[in-house]
């Protein structure tokens, strides 16, 4: 039945205000709705899928698996999210964002089909990406999972190959207060007699339990798949196939061969139908990219941009600012949700930073500047030096702050929800250069 609204949106943007208030609730876990909506859509792929899951290292995942694909010659399609600063990032093919214009038809489509059926802003905009990737010619489509997995809009679409990252506690009202229920949600993205990449190389119980239960093919870390390495190259080896002398990947940080291990055990368990060679898997790793995991910009002083939320990745993030060169100060840009554990973000965070720039963020749901500000004088943290702490309006204007303060061998380190990142790179990529030296 088609929408009774004939005061329609025509672009793109128009059509995301209007997904914004077609639900009442922002997040609404189940998955009927969208499984109706694949009905109703004749949403098929013809090509093989990999669904990604996990609380950490989705988004690098999918952009190796990206990587690789394109340089062995094949036409991707990925879903990948959110965005920092244009919808049109969540949606590539064959390497490149879908426009404006190429979006908005598949809009109209998902409005079409739905007739009175309320969808959330995350299940329609998932539905008009994955009905734009299943008309386009391709030979591969990635798509990341949201929050979860059982009751993800993206689990509607059935995977040839599903891979699980790090599984850790995060959106515990929604998913469970611990690792064993949050894995049990994770693992809703199997299906039987399809290969599982399990890349937690300390898993919950309840996915290997999940994965036997259903007779799903599992690829474990250790077990079915590993790597090896030192500081010059890594070696990879699964059930039957081995690639030696890699270069790293091009993706900073600690967890990223974790990563990369899943990704090379996902294309050999889909062999059959994704041949990759180890040239491809090699140049695929050396020219990865993804803002914002990690991401040094060179400049004085220098740059980091990192999208960790969570204390698990918070944890990665801050092992790998140990590991760079020395730095007399940091300065850190900081803003996320009120929901996140907080406490432990800032305490992991303490003994690395000397300034604080805490910064509001557009959503409702942001915790603001002064309730950060507020949490980290009551947490009574010692830094490395003398610390300071700061409010500001926005991201970048706390990094604007954070700029005036430091001197060109210091470095900057934004980090916390994307819309902490994306408030620094809505003008583009900065490059810093103090206007003095202390």
């Amino acid at each position: 039945m088609p929408s009774p609204h004939t005061d329609l949106p025509s672009t793109l943007d128009g059509w995301l205000a209007r997904c914004e208030h077609l639900h009442p609730k922002e997040i609404d876990m189940t998955l009927d709705r969208s499984l109706q909506m694949k009905e109703r859509l004749g949403l098929r792929f013809k090509v093989p899928v990999i669904t990604v899951a996990g609380t950490n290292g989705k988004g690098s995942t999918c952009a190796m698996l990206e990587s690789i694909a394109l340089q062995a010659g094949y036409r991707v399609g990925l879903y990948i999210k959110p965005h920092f600063v244009h919808f049109e990032e969540r949606c590539r093919v064959n390497g490149e964002s879908a426009s404006a214009a190429e979006l908005t038809p598949h809009f109209e489509v998902v409005e079409a089909a739905r007739g009175d059926l309320s969808l959330t802003y995350f299940e329609f905009t998932t539905l008009a990406i994955a009905h734009l990737l299943s008309q386009a010619s391709l030979d591969l489509v990635i798509l990341e999972v949201g929050l979860g997995g059982r009751l993800d809009a993206v689990n509607a679409i059935d995977t040839d190959c599903a891979i699980i990252t790090s599984i850790d506690v995060d959106h515990a009202e929604y998913l469970g207060s611990d690792r064993e229920s949050i894995g049990r949600e994770k693992a809703g993205i199997m299906r039987t007699g399809k290969p599982v990449i399990v890349s937690d190389p300390m898993p919950p119980k309840s996915v290997l339990e999940r994965a036997m239960e259903i007779g799903a093919d599992l690829w474990q870390i250790g077990r079915d798949f590993n790597y090896s390495g030192d500081k010059q190259q890594w070696a990879w080896a699964g059930r039957s196939k081995r690639f030696s002398g890699m270069a790293y990947p091009a993706l900073r940080g600690a967890n990223q061969l974790l990563n990369a291990s899943g990704v090379l055990a996902a294309f050999e368990a889909l062999r059959e139908q994704v041949p990759i060679t180890a040239q491809a898997a090699r140049n695929g790793l050396a020219l990865v990219e993804l803002p914002g995991r990690f991401q040094i910009v060179p400049g004085q002083p220098m740059l980091v941009l990192d999208v960790a939320h969570n204390p698990h990745a918070v944890a990665a993030l801050a092992q790998n600012l140990d590991q760079m060169g020395f730095h007399p100060r940091t300065h850190a840009v900081f803003g996320a949700m009120q929901d996140k554990d907080l406490k432990a973000i800032l305490t992991r965070m303490a003994p690395l930073v000397d300034r604080w720039h805490f910064c509001n963020l557009p959503i409702a749901r942001a915790a603001t500047a002064k309730d950060l500000q507020g949490l980290h004088a009551s947490l009574a943290l010692r830094g490395p030096g003398q610390v300071t702490a700061h409010c500001h309006e926005d991201p970048f204007s706390a990094l604007r702050a954070a700029v005036a303060q430091a001197d060109p061998a210091d470095r900057i380190v934004v980090f916390g929800s994307f819309y902490t990142v994306g408030g620094v790179l809505k003008e583009g990529l900065p490059r810093l250069s103090a206007t003095h030296v202390g």
